[in-house]
């Protein structure tokens, strides 16, 4: 069953170039990943949404999503609210609907 995770991140100033080249061609070779993609909510605010073949799948790619998170953690401010420098969600879907 498909899957998705979105991470919220808000980017130091001054290193938006930073984190984004942190994050080019990275998952090129993630097993079960079908796609991903990163949108700018705001100033300095980022999400990465990513569509996986399962859960499964998604979840034996955590070591490399904390390898890469740690490749850029410098770049991130801390969210606030006990969050840390990332807040994460995943799941998987319930109703497709397009």
């Amino acid at each position: 069953m498909t899957a998705f995770n979105v991470v919220r991140f808000k980017v130091k100033p001054g290193m938006e170039a930073a984190f984004l080249d942190a994050h080019r061609g990275v998952a090129g070779n993630w097993e079960g990943l079908r796609h991903a993609n990163i949108i700018q909510s705001g100033e300095g605010r980022y999400c990465i949404v990513a569509e996986w073949e399962s859960m499964d799948a998604m979840a034996a790619s955590r070591p490399q999503m904390i390898a890469t998170l740690d490749s850029f953690r410098a770049t991130l401010e801390d969210l606030g609210g006990g969050l840390g420098v990332t807040d994460p969600v995943a799941g998987s879907v319930v109703l497709a609907l397009k």
